[in-house]
Order: C-alpha cells, then sequence, then structure tokens
C-alpha cells in the first residue's frame, strides 16, 4: 500500500473508532483520569525511545514532571512550523494527521485536568522553551485548543502574545461559568467546576464567579498583536454553548479589531470534533503559521477574517 493510500486510512479509522468511549464523553463530563505532574525533573530531561504515530515519529519528553511529546513530519516545512494540542493528545487526530503529512511538527505536554490555571501553565512556558531550541521549531506555533483545551489555548496566548502563529478553537470552552460551571443553558460538570476553583486556587464558588481571566475576558493584548484565530463548532453544543462561549469571543474578538472566522456545524452537539474534510483548518494553520509558497498556497483557500461558514447535516 502506497504511503499516502496508508495514512489517509489511519487518518479515517483514528478519527472514528481509535478515540476511546471514554475519551469522547470525558470531554466534557469529567470522567476522563487526570494525570498530574509528577515532582519537578530537570527541565528538559528527555527519553531516547522513539515510538510510531500513525506512520510518523514520536518522541517523547519528560519535563519538569510531565509527559510532553514531539512528531516529527517526514519532510519539515521551511521555519519548521508547528501546532500545539493543548488537550485531549490523538482525540479526533484528522487535523494533526493532515498537518504532519504537510509538512508540520505537532506537539503536546501534559498539565493535567487543570483548566488552564497559572501554575500548571508554567510548565508550559518551559516546554516551548526546550522543543523550540531542542528542535529547532518556529517561534510562533498555532495552538490547537479542542474542547476545555481552549482554557489552556487563551491563557497562554495571553501572556505570550509574540510566540503565537493563530488559535484553532474547536468547541472550545471560553467561559468557565459556562463550562463546567453550568450557570447558563449549558449542562456543566459539578465535579469539574469544584476542581476549577481548586486549580485557581479560589476559596469560594463566588471568587470564580468573578473571575475576569477566562477568554472571554483576556481578548485586547491578543487581538493587539493580530493573532487570528478560526473556531469550529457544533451550532447544538449542550455542553459548551456556542452563544456562551465561541459568539461572545467572535463579537469581543472582532470590535477589538482582531481577524476571526468561523466553521458552524449545523445540528451538531459537542462531538464530534473537526471535519470529515479538515482542508478549510488546515489551510487556516497553513496560511498563518508557516512561510513562502505553502503559506501562500494555503491563504487563498483559507477561511478569510470575518467569515461563517455553515455546514449542513452530513458535511462536517
Amino acid at each position: 500500500m502506497r504511503r499516502r493510500t496508508f495514512l489517509h486510512a489511519c487518518t479515517t479509522v483514528a478519527a472514528s473508532c481509535c478515540v476511546p468511549a471514554w475519551l469522547r464523553a470525558a470531554e466534557v463530563d469529567g470522567s476522563q483520569p487526570r494525570p498530574t505532574p509528577q515532582a519537578a525533573d530537570p527541565a528538559g530531561a528527555d527519553s531516547t525511545v522513539t515510538r510510531d504515530y500513525h506512520g510518523f515519529l514520536l518522541q517523547p519528553l519528560i519535563v519538569e514532571g510531565c509527559k510532553g511529546l514531539v512528531v516529527i513530519p517526514q519532510k519539515p516545512l521551511k521555519g519548521r512550523p508547528w501546532v500545539w494540542r493543548t488537550m485531549f493528545w490523538d482525540a479526533f487526530p484528522r487535523v494533526d494527521l493532515a498537518l504532519l503529512e504537510a509538512g508540520f511538527h505537532v506537539a503536546f505536554i501534559d498539565v493535567g485536568n487543570t483548566f488552564g490555571a497559572p501554575e500548571p501553565m508554567k510548565h508550559f512556558d518551559v516546554f516551548y522553551a526546550i522543543i523550540t531550541r531542542q528542535f529547532n521549531l518556529a517561534p510562533k506555533p498555532a495552538l490547537e485548543g479542542l474542547s476545555r483545551g481552549g482554557l489552556y489555548a487563551y491563557r497562554w496566548a495571553y501572556v505570550n502574545t509574540d510566540k503565537v502563529g493563530c488559535i484553532y478553537g474547536d468547541a472550545p470552552v471560553c467561559d468557565m461559568k459556562s463550562w463546567p460551571g453550568g450557570k447558563g443553558k449549558g449542562i456543566g460538570s459539578p465535579s469539574d467546576w469544584k476542581q476549577a476553583i481548586e486549580a485557581y486556587h479560589f476559596t469560594s464558588e463566588q471568587e470564580m464567579l468573578d473571575f475576569t481571566g477566562n477568554p472571554i475576558d483576556i481578548l485586547a493584548p491578543i487581538a493587539a498583536a493580530h493573532i487570528p484565530i478560526l473556531h469550529v463548532c457544533g451550532d447544538a453544543d449542550r455542553g459548551v454553548p456556542m452563544e456562551e462561549n465561541t459568539d461572545i469571543v467572535r463579537k469581543h474578538y472582532m470590535a477589538l479589531g482582531g481577524d476571526f472566522a468561523l466553521i458552524v456545524k449545523q445540528g451538531c452537539d459537542h462531538h464530534p470534533h473537526g471535519l470529515k474534510d479538515p482542508a478549510p483548518i488546515v489551510n487556516f494553520i497553513l496560511a498563518h503559521s508557516s512561510e513562502g509558497r505553502a503559506a501562500k498556497k494555503a491563504a487563498s483557500a483559507a477561511p478569510k477574517p470575518g467569515a461563517v461558514l455553515l455546514l449542513p447535516r452530513g458535511s462536517w
């Protein structure tokens, strides 16, 4: 079987059946086992063990006690661009696999179920410094925030605006009052709400309700840095309702002069993530996180700033 055919088959199978049922359900209901950082190891201590990831080379790392990894493309693009998945490694991986095929590196670090809280996010800073140096990667990755991973993506971009090429949010949590708080129309998750309060070291629920560091609140520096954003969401999402999350971010970001594009999956709940054809997402990331001919070609096909693409049932 030809390699391209093989990888296409891997992508299709992985997106539909390789993601365990418990992981799909856990994204919003909190049932996923929660790894937590271990005692700090020397920063950047790495394993010499390499593994296969859907036909690509995977390099495991240990960063301050947290498990990390970098997946290496067969033919890296000029400038060595990369995408940083912030949560749920290998869940709905079509976009990551397509980017690997296009020449992107893909990276991930597990800081536990910590909702973008400042203390665990410090591990992100160390991870970024190590892998950009060790793998000679581009200084501005694309941040991929899937579900609650949106909290990590926006929180890191907020304090590292000079280190972000673009943000891709897939049904991202943008206000913890919506999820896991369940203080609006969403289903919420009481156990995750309690854990989020603890992760931020708040002493009461009211402190969390008064918190002004959610993605909906911290957009001004991101917009000032001209970081393009793409969200892909279902308009029937009961866990992370669009109107309490993405719609607010889109309205505020565009009012700040930021570039924001939206793909709406009509009739889609929180799952499945991504798209059957990830090309619009891949082109967006290529356009804003690569360089030269690849970026120019992708820009002509990527969703444009301000665009809202509606995908009817059966097409997503």
